[in-house]
């Protein structure tokens, strides 16, 4: 099946009319860039490249190694992605490696449901734009007139520093989220609607502003993602899969306090893990299929070690000693889970053609294919009830409230 671009999230406009970049360097360096969209469906039509493409195709392999590459620094590295890179933008492969590895990286990251893969991520390539924008002389003014509604320079006679100034709304909005007393209007110097951006911290004028910039760039991101989980059907967030697992698995290394997964609710559950867990409770024998899956697939869900032994606690043959053991080698071995088919073969799949829709479905080959689905159905439930629920119809008279976000 080809799916249409707009899926991608290309032909999104954005509200405020940007200044036009032709520098293609840019537009590569910067692929967030509302300018940039334009760009990466030139690279995709231009290379004949589809969605299914940029997940199988072997010459794009250096095009998926970048974006996990990118994905994976903003699991690991809490101050963000690496501002360097070892691509050559100069080139024309090398600027369609990073425009397609980013939209990659995103179409990867959507697919995956995760809130906190996606916050992650996020502020992984808003810290890497923070820091590129800070360095950036050349294209510093062009970049911020795409995130700000204006912005003007003020040189410094007998030196080459420049001292810029933003409108106050811009200010206003973006400073709350931004921790410090810098931040502070009331520490600021104003003049008619203008805020000075003074060096400060070991900042020069422009990394202060490209600090206050990185917060659009966040907000866009989170936008442009959000539209998109919207808009993406089952089919198609499961072209995704395997990418998506190795990256949530990942995820779930470096938060192992939380569930990475966190909308694994029981409902969710496919029904070969519902079984083995109920069959388990009741002190019913489970083969040996059944108990590795089981384990495996706990693993994948986000569950600790602990909650996935105590799921065997009523099984016939239970042993603590011996069920911590293979439990930990599961979860230290990184177990995959059954698919559909191998389940099947070790008679642990207890659903018959009809009994579940969802299972029917020609593309539905692995339960955590199952359990993203669910999520995802019920993530867009909970985003039109939520809509509905914000309508002016139900909300007449009522006064919106943005509430901002507080990370720095």
């Amino acid at each position: 099946m080809k799916y249409p671009l707009d899926i991608l999230g290309l032909t999104m406009p954005m509200p405020l009319t940007p200044p036009t970049i032709e520098d293609e360097s840019v537009l590569a360096r910067y692929p967030f860039l509302p300018q940039s969209r334009e760009f990466i469906r030139k690279q995709l039509d231009e290379n004949g490249v589809s969605v299914e493409g940029l997940i199988e195709e072997p010459w794009l392999e250096d095009i998926r190694r970048r974006g996990s590459l990118r994905l994976v620094e903003s699991v690991v590295h809490k101050e963000g992605v690496d501002s360097t890179t070892t691509v050559d933008i100069s080139s024309d492969v090398g600027r369609m490696t990073e425009a397609l590895s980013f939209l990659h990286a995103m179409l990867v990251v959507c697919a995956s449901f995760e809130e906190r893969l996606l916050n992650r991520w996020v502020e992984g390539e808003a810290s890497r734009a923070d820091q590129l924008f800070g360095m950036d002389v050349n294209h510093f003014e062009i970049i911020a007139r795409t995130y700000l509604s204006d912005i003007r320079t003020e040189p410094i006679a007998g030196t080459t520093e420049i001292i810029y100034h933003v409108p106050m709304v811009d200010f206003l909005e973006l400073c709350p989220k931004i921790t410090g007393g810098y931040w502070r209007l009331v520490n600021r110097p104003v003049k008619q609607g203008w805020v000075r951006m003074d060096p400060a911290s070991g900042e020069n004028s422009q990394q202060r502003t490209a600090r206050l910039i990185k917060e659009r760039v966040r907000q866009s991101l989170t936008e442009d993602c959000t539209d998109r989980m919207d808009k993406m059907d089952d089919a198609f967030a499961g072209l995704f899969a395997d990418p998506v697992d190795r990256i949530l698995g990942l995820l779930s290394e470096r938060v192992s306090a939380e569930m990475p997964m966190s909308a694994a609710v029981r409902e969710d559950w496919p029904p070969c893990f519902e079984s083995a867990v109920a069959e388990l409770s009741q002190g019913i024998n489970v083969n040996h299929t059944g108990r590795v899956f089981l384990a495996a697939m706990s693993r994948a869900m986000g569950h600790t070690p602990e909650l996935t032994i105590s799921f065997f606690e009523n099984a016939p043959d239970y042993n603590a000693e011996t069920t911590t053991y293979q439990v930990g080698h599961i979860y230290e071995h990184q177990y995959t889970p059954h698919g559909c088919s191998a389940l099947k073969t070790g008679a642990r799949c207890p659903v018959s053609p009809g009994e579940d829709r969802l299972c029917d479905q020609e593309w539905m080959n692995h339960p955590l294919k199952y359990l993203r689905a669910k999520q995802r159905r019920r993530y867009q439930d909970e985003s039109r009830e939520s809509n509905s629920e914000e309508s002016p119809e139900r909300t007449e008279g009522a006064v919106s409230v943005s509430n901002p976000d507080d990370s720095s």
